[in-house]
């Protein structure tokens, strides 16, 4: 079961990825934004999606602001490493 729950993240990952970037080549520090806040919306974590852009990372033009804007978006919007939940968030 386990490995169909991550057939399915990673299928709508590449959804989100066509409909915010496009393509790689289309990959910039906007889209990536955008790319992030849509993974967001669907409750997958984004260090799940960062993790699935690093793997391509040969195919993104400038790398390296690209990189830089994920990973400042991803612990921006993540505590200690875990995506925050509301219930978390009331509890503090």
């Amino acid at each position: 079961m386990k490995d169909q729950n991550e057939s399915t993240v990673h299928k709508k990952i590449e959804d989100i990825w066509r409909s915010t970037c496009g393509s790689w080549e289309n990959c910039n520090e906007s889209t990536i934004q955008s790319f992030f806040s849509e993974c967001e919306k669907h409750s997958i974590d984004p260090q799940a999606c960062l993790s699935w852009i690093q793997q391509h990372n040969d195919t993104i033009p400038d790398w390296s602001a690209v990189s830089d804007i994920a990973r400042e978006w991803v612990i921006e919007h993540t505590s200690t490493g875990s995506p925050i939940s509301d219930s978390e968030e009331n509890n503090r």
